[in-house]
């Protein structure tokens, strides 16, 4: 007799996935199976990621057509494939594409990294840039800039330095027989406020020429990127993509609580470090490029499971809300004040901080 299918497993991105095999539709489910593999996907969440990725690519279309030459959408569609040429082609492939693309890989990577920290803490405040992450990552490649580094993957790496040492810093901190997400977040704002102040102190120190580089790097800006800086970030980011999917079982298991994730076989701690390292690494990468952008790692993954109404982090819809997010916050900077750009971390501030204080109300009230 043919063994029968297994049951459903768990929903996550590291959940084996092959739509080559047969659908079974249900009124709210999807399960796909392939063998002795089937996997459950709510069929809210492919309309709403859909949606997030149509929704980002009409703001990259209208990225790629407006400015100081506007360029009809028919043209940049024809620029994309491979039909435009001259300066249509120029102003589309070379100038604006490199910047629309870079903010969709950098926006995904803040998602799932955002995603990955709220699982690890359980609190929708569990954030790289709460917990002191971003700054710790900002620091470490300030360190590297006016050390004369120069370089994508010289100021990655020390980016990656930076986050990692105030990773461990933070984690040693909150170590009270083990972890909670609360006393993570507490400890990850005060040590945030001390890096702060240390990379406050290093610009001060610098050379005119670049401390105001420094500075003008920290507001967290995509201007200026080209083929050159896209290439090594999404290579990078892909590796990483690897990681997250190793832990993303583990993680998933973990927000059931430490018992029950050991009871499952997931070793707790081990699998706590994972997380961390490659959520850092996920932050470094965005911030080694465009310096520390704000509060999309924060607002992503909650505004992504609101709109799936999944019952946890969701590391696909948290990506594609995070593109979303970063790509239509760079077209305000862009043309909300033309011909005068501002850096993308200046918009993502200014929404970020009045949805943190929503999210402080709503989290005040819901207790």
């Amino acid at each position: 007799m043919p063994p029968a299918p297994a049951a459903p497993g768990p929903v996550g991105l590291g959940a084996p996935l092959d739509l080559a095999g047969p659908l079974d539709r249900g009124r709210r489910e999807l399960v796909l199976r392939r063998g002795r593999v089937s996997v459950v996907v709510a069929r809210r969440s492919v309309v709403a990621v859909t949606v997030l990725v149509v929704l980002t690519l009409v703001v990259a279309v209208l990225t790629l057509a407006t400015g100081d030459f506007p360029v009809a959408p028919a043209d940049v569609l024809r620029a994309l494939t491979g039909r435009a040429e001259g300066r249509t082609a120029t102003v589309v492939l070379g100038w604006r594409l490199p910047r629309v693309v870079l903010g969709v890989v950098l926006g995904a990577a803040l998602g799932v990294a955002g995603a990955m920290f709220q699982s690890l803490s359980r609190n929708p405040l569990g954030s790289p840039d709460i917990i002191g992450f971003s700054n710790g990552a900002y620091a470490g490649a300030v360190l590297v800039l006016l050390s004369g580094g120069t370089g994508y993957l010289t100021v990655a790496a020390g980016a990656v330095g930076g986050g990692l040492v105030t990773a461990l810093v933070v984690y040693l901190l909150a170590w009270r027989r083990g972890v909670q997400g609360f006393r993570l977040i507490v400890v990850g704002i005060g040590v945030s406020a001390v890096i702060s102040s240390f990379t406050t102190w290093l610009v001060l120190q610098a050379e005119v020429r670049l401390a105001v580089a420094a500075t003008v790097w920290g507001a967290g800006t995509l201007n200026g990127v080209g083929w050159d800086q896209v290439r090594p970030a999404a290579g990078l980011g892909a590796v990483l993509l690897l990681g997250v999917v190793a832990v993303s079982r583990g993680m998933h298991a973990l927000e059931l609580g430490d018992d029950a994730g050991a009871a499952l076989g997931v070793g707790v701690e081990r699998t706590r470090l994972a997380v961390v390292v490659v959520g850092v690494a996920l932050t470094a990468v965005a911030t080694a490029l465009t310096g520390p952008i704000a509060f999309v790692a924060l607002a992503a993954p909650q505004l992504a499971r609101r709109v799936l109404r999944a019952p946890g982090t969701t590391l696909v819809g948290s990506a594609a809300m995070g593109a979303f997010l970063l790509v239509a916050c760079d077209l305000v900077a862009q043309r909300a004040f033309a011909p005068q750009q501002l850096p993308v971390g200046v918009v993502t501030v200014s929404l970020g901080g009045a949805y943190l204080v929503w999210l402080l109300v709503h989290e005040a009230r819901s207790r």
